[in-house]
């Protein structure tokens, strides 16, 4: 393992400067997005992405419904670029994300729901790709180029903007406040200790990655990069879902890493890992609660819902390193590239 810090190591901390850079910057397009979800009254948003970007989605699904009580609805990009199909979307906000802009599934979804009658934004690196140019509004995540094939402070950035739309949409002021304490957060959490979580993920063949809301959305994202960068392969649950049939799996020793937020399902989420402590499981959870044994402390921006994203820099640095202790470069994974491009 080589002591020189890896792509995916340095771009995660530069996580922080990038959502300071897209909130002082974008101001108005928050504005802007604002002012037309108010006047256009959405009945659905529907959402197109793919990969990382796809939990970014999931993520905003939970902000926002629980925000506004407006349905988030995920259309497959497949549905217009290989089946034709027409998209109705009257009175829609149709978003997509990407951190290229150029995939040319997603820009033939666009195209679809804006012809069936959505206002298209779209959420983008890039801000003169195909899939900006075609858009109604264009919100830049601002992360800067990303060279390490594991999408970090693009990520980060592009859930930190959705969040964004999400407290336009709603004029929630404790959202506001928590998303001006985000960069800060960001940066505090690259001195996370993460290290007691590491003897669970270096010889694991398989773990669970789990969470509540929007939680589970960063556990969704957790998934994918223990794939791609560490080749340790993950599958993603509710903690409510894990309830169910997945939890047949569990037994002594059987490894999970929880995203536990203090918000409104903290004590369900802690009773579900004490059940599963009582099966076996071994578990290192993300929190900025003392959760017990291998808790892993995260600063917290005071609003539990936002915080997930600050674990993220907890885990990126955790699996990077996971990554290296197996012998595997996490920036360049031999079956990966950076832009994927699908129809």
């Amino acid at each position: 393992m080589t002591d020189t810090p890896s792509l995916m190591f340095q771009e995660t901390a530069e996580a922080a400067e990038a959502v300071e850079r897209l909130f002082a910057q974008e101001a108005k397009t928050f504005a802007e997005l604002g002012r037309v979800i108010a006047e256009r009254g959405p009945a659905v948003v529907s959402m197109s992405a793919r990969g990382s970007s796809d939990h970014a989605a999931s993520f905003f699904k939970y902000l926002f419904e629980i925000h506004t009580g407006i349905p988030v609805a995920s259309i497959g990009p497949s549905v217009a670029s290989v089946y034709d199909a027409s998209l109705k979307l009257e009175r829609a906000l149709h978003i997509t994300i990407s951190q290229s802009g150029g995939s040319p599934d997603i820009v033939a979804a666009q195209a679809s729901a804006k012809k069936g009658g959505a206002v298209t934004l779209a959420v983008v690196n890039v801000a003169d790709s195909p899939l900006a140019k075609a858009a109604d509004i264009v919100l830049p995540i601002h992360a800067g180029p990303e060279r390490s094939v594991a999408a970090t402070k693009s990520f980060i950035a592009s859930a930190a903007a959705l969040a964004g739309v999400t407290q336009a949409a709603s004029g929630d002021a404790a959202l506001k406040d928590a998303l001006g304490r985000l960069p800060g957060a960001l940066a505090a959490a690259c001195d996370v200790d993460w290290e007691p979580a590491l003897p669970l993920l270096t010889n694991a063949g398989s773990i669970y990655t789990a969470g509540r809301g929007p939680g589970f959305a960063i556990a969704l994202e957790a998934a994918l990069k223990a794939k791609e960068t560490a080749q340790l392969h993950a599958e993603a649950f509710s903690l409510a879902e894990l309830m169910h049939g997945p939890m047949q799996l569990v037994d002594k020793g059987f490894p999970i890493l929880a995203f536990v937020p203090e918000d409104a399902a903290l004590a369900s989420s802690a009773q579900s890992l004490e059940k599963l402590r009582g099966f076996g499981a071994q578990i290192a959870s993300f929190s900025s609660r003392d959760l017990g044994e291998s808790t892993i402390r995260t600063p917290s921006t005071g609003h539990g819902q936002v915080d997930p994203l600050v674990s993220l820099v907890g885990y990126y640095r955790l699996i990077e390193r996971v990554a290296r202790e197996r012998g595997l470069n996490p920036d360049t994974p031999d079956k990966l590239k950076k832009v994927t491009e699908t129809i």
